[in-house]
């Protein structure tokens, strides 16, 4: 004991950390903060750590290239000593963290905790918020898995919609026009690099401020926040009713944060971890494959809107919702906060709550949903191919295996995110459907970098044959003007 006495007293007087150490273990808080509400903060920050120490141990198997990512977690899931376990622990991890910020940042805006002096303690959890979803984008995209790749497709082609800046970011993110090995580098770097690098020093910064302003007293009402008046009146506050914070308010965390941590690790024995699933293929097109849970409600707001509407949702909502959430504390940075005189809030985030569930538990099951299990499914009827020719054939094997049924229903049988197409000849031209299928539109991707052309060829054939037999297919009104013109112009000269 001497020895360890004479080493820390050493330490201590290089790096006088003992000071500092005790102010914050011992700075008061209003006694009456000192509650379960005010736990989740604390929680955020143990989770981010166990993100950090499992996510280093997997960077030391995992492997950041096209060829060997899927490998390297197939390792770790079935040839490592609890590999599947440590996948399993970050990857639950990441869920509880986006639940426990969501929940951090709903208390604090219902307990007024932005308002002065707290204003930039709030756009920081702003920004530490959406931080935490990017960081779970990212790792779903690290899975590149058969999901994970469509859904970077997506992703991807969302961020091109942006004007001017849309190319020039596409390539920035996946490191040229394309889906590749700089790709998964890419992503990489900003999953266990840059994001939380940054997220570490907003913490921190997020943390200092908490200490230096203090925790939010309990919000009473009547207590009005006045600029002139609340530092004085948060002062007297902790002289009167404070306490210091450990161990009244720290124990607490510590109880709450080890719970979570439990909870994580049942979580993750019993449920295992996320994939990998199918091994990525650009051949197989897997259409709008659905996110990771907390992005869910996204999926199904994009589906229910209309196609002229879904571009001017994805480029506006979001800088509108993220303007509003760093604008509030300067807008409203004084007045009430407790929420019995602050119904507007409360209607606000009652509203936001229900939509997100609503949304999300829309997207797991509703009839558009796409159904992945097309080529298992029951085959094209036969009656669609009697007397067919050989393309026509094909085209129905393209149709079957790129699983186009998992939105399009033929004979009654498919999904429904799509139209059906026993009558589409009768409604789009042969030009029509071949540029649907490139190009693709409205909430339909464009399938042109994924079927070669004699499959598209093969594919159009096929489609053309689908109209009841008492109605003729679709003809391109102006191509039968021409015709007409052509046949009046010939017989004209004849004569």
């Amino acid at each position: 004991m001497h020895r360890i006495k004479e080493i820390y007293k050493w330490l201590e007087a290089r790096l006088q950390l003992e000071g500092p150490l005790k102010d914050a273990a011992l700075h008061p808080v209003p006694r009456n903060t000192a509650s379960w509400w005010y736990v989740f903060g604390s929680a955020a920050f143990t989770l981010l750590f166990l993100q950090i120490v499992t996510g280093i141990l997997l960077a030391l198997v995992y492997v950041p290239s096209a060829g060997e990512a899927w490998s390297s977690l197939n390792v770790l899931n079935h040839q490592l000593e609890l590999g599947w376990f440590l996948r399993a622990m970050h990857g639950w991890g990441s869920n509880f963290m986006v639940a426990v910020v969501l929940v951090h940042m709903a208390q604090v805006f219902m307990f007024g905790s932005y308002k002065y002096p707290r204003e930039l303690t709030w756009v920081l959890g702003v920004f530490l918020l959406l931080m935490t979803l990017g960081m779970a984008f990212t790792g779903q995209v690290l899975r590149f898995d058969q999901d994970a790749y469509w859904g970077l497709g997506i992703g991807a082609s969302i961020t091109s919609r942006i004007p001017i800046v849309g190319g020039s970011l596409v390539h920035l993110l996946l490191g040229g026009p394309i889906i590749a090995g700089a790709t998964l580098s890419r992503f990489f770097a900003l999953h266990v690099f840059v994001v939380p690098g940054s997220m570490l020093l907003f913490a921190s910064l997020h943390v200092w401020m908490v200490l230096k302003l203090g925790i939010n007293e309990w919000p009473m009402p009547g207590r009005i926040v006045r600029r002139s008046t609340y530092l004085q009146e948060y002062h007297d506050l902790t002289h009167k009713e404070g306490a210091p914070f450990v161990p009244v308010a720290f124990w607490k965390d510590v109880i709450f944060s080890g719970a979570v941590i439990a909870a994580v690790a049942v979580c993750a024995f019993v449920f295992g971890p996320y994939g990998p699933s199918g091994q990525p293929d650009p051949n197989i097109v897997q259409t709008v494959p659905k996110p990771d849970f907390f992005f869910l409600w996204i999926y199904a707001a994009l589906a229910y809107l209309p196609p002229s509407m879904e571009t001017p949702f994805i480029l506006i909502a979001p800088v509108i919702g993220i303007a509003i959430l760093l604008g509030l504390p300067f807008y409203a940075s004084e007045g009430e906060k407790s929420w019995y005189r602050r119904p507007v809030a409360v209607i606000v985030l009652c509203t936001v709550a229900i939509s997100w569930g609503v949304l999300t538990h829309l997207a797991t099951f509703t009839p558009w949903s796409p159904h992945m299990n097309a080529w298992s499914g029951d085959p094209v009827p036969p009656r669609y191919l009697h007397d067919a020719t050989p393309l026509v054939r094909q085209g129905a094997v393209v149709f079957q295996s790129k699983q186009c049924r998992n939105c399009h229903a033929v004979g009654g049988v498919g999904g429904q995110r799509g139209p059906t197409l026993d009558s589409i000849a009768t409604r789009m031209t042969e030009d029509q459907m071949i540029r649907q299928v490139l190009q693709g539109g409205g909430n339909m991707p464009a399938y042109g970098k994924n079927l070669p052309p004699p499959e598209v060829t093969a594919l159009v054939t096929f489609l053309e044959t689908l109209h009841p037999p008492n109605e003729p297919p679709a003809v391109d009104g102006s191509q039968k003007e021409v015709q007409t013109s052509q046949i009046v112009a010939s017989s004209g000269s004849k004569k």
